[in-house]
């Protein structure tokens, strides 16, 4: 939306509160081509991402109907959320509402804070998830891999987990290395007197961290020893120890650093080099025994995560990897030995 200090007011009546985004006019997302010579070019109107106006807060990729090409989600505030279909020509068609991502299972608007586009239940296909404010529950949008997506937030259990909760950044990592990724959810309201007005909600909250049981999640101790106002949240094995830890930033107070203690299961964390294909191999899905994540680093709220992909592997002592490179090529790899960093190439050749 648009806003500057300037045209800054105060809404509420006997508490004065930020204002909701429909008081500001929304405005259009923005991207940038890479020409690969050092500079962006600005195609926003060209390729259809402009057509339509938000309140972007996040915004995440993955290729959702399986054609190659990555497609784009943002979650919006306070309306429907947009998913963004790359037509593999460079443009987009946004079909959030017909493919049953843009609204809540009751046809309501969401307050679309932080949002994470991978696959929850390791079928193979990117689910979202999108977090939100108190009694909307946190949206997730199951890929029934036909195009559409359905509401899964009781389902999953999440629905129960998120209710009185807001939540902001957000990721699925296998925190266990059991072979399911886990949420973890940085958390606290966006009104700092929210508790003089209803004292049934917190502006400091606990990160909520919820472990993954076969596509079910329950709540865990995330480790967190104080409430805070968490705001960003970012993924990645810090201490390279072959166990996904947490970085997540707070209003008014210090950076946090969540160090996973580890335990026995076995791991594998994969870096990508594309020759064909982009240099990271962004774009790219990867499947190792029988999970699938996407390559990126974008997701979460207003933070990049680490762009290692990690996988948990359970007991299992060796991995098959296929990976799905953005340039179509396919690669296979058998017996990978569990427990290291693999840098994988992408075949110069089809």
């Amino acid at each position: 939306m648009e806003w500057d200090s300037k045209h800054s007011k105060t809404c509420g009546g006997d508490w004065h509160t930020y204002c909701p985004p429909e008081e500001f006019p929304s405005t259009t997302s923005i991207l940038y081509h890479n020409n690969g010579d050092g500079t962006f070019t600005d195609v926003s109107q060209k390729s259809g991402v402009a057509s339509k106006k938000g309140r972007a807060l996040g915004v995440a990729f993955a290729d959702y109907d399986g054609d190659g090409f990555t497609d784009i989600f943002v979650a919006n505030d306070g309306m429907q959320q947009y998913l963004y279909r790359n037509n593999g020509n460079g443009t987009f068609t946004e079909r959030g509402l017909e493919a049953g991502a843009a609204l809540s299972q009751d046809g309501r608007r969401l307050s679309g804070m932080g949002v994470v586009f991978q696959d929850y239940d390791n079928d193979g296909r990117p689910d979202v998830i999108v977090t939100e404010l108190p009694r909307e529950l946190y949206g997730v949008y199951h890929n029934d891999g036909n195009g559409t997506f359905s509401y899964g937030s009781l389902e999953t259990g999440l629905g129960i987990l998120s209710s009185g909760s807001s939540g902001w950044g957000v990721g699925l990592e296998d925190f266990d290395n059991d072979g399911w990724k886990d949420l973890f959810v940085a958390q606290g309201h966006v009104l700092d007197n929210v508790e003089q007005i209803d004292p049934s909600l917190h502006y400091w909250e606990l990160p909520l961290l919820a472990i993954n049981h076969d596509g079910r999640f329950a709540r865990a101790d995330s480790g967190g020893a104080s409430p805070v106002a968490g705001r960003g949240a970012a993924f990645g094995d810090l201490n390279n120890d072959g166990w996904q830890d947490v970085v997540m930033t707070s209003l008014g107070g210090r950076v946090q650093v969540f160090l996973n203690r580890g335990g026995k299961q076995h791991w594998l964390t994969i870096s990508l080099r594309g020759t064909r294909s982009n240099r990271d191999g962004f774009g790219a899905r990867v499947r190792v025994n029988g999970q699938t994540r996407f390559a990126t680093s974008a997701g979460s709220y207003l933070s990049a995560s680490d762009k290692r992909l990690h996988f948990g592997l359970g007991p299992a002592e060796t991995a098959k990897i296929e990976i799905a490179w953005p340039s179509g090529a396919r690669q296979a790899m058998n017996d990978v030995h569990a427990d290291q960093f693999l840098e994988i190439r992408e075949p110069e050749k089809p």
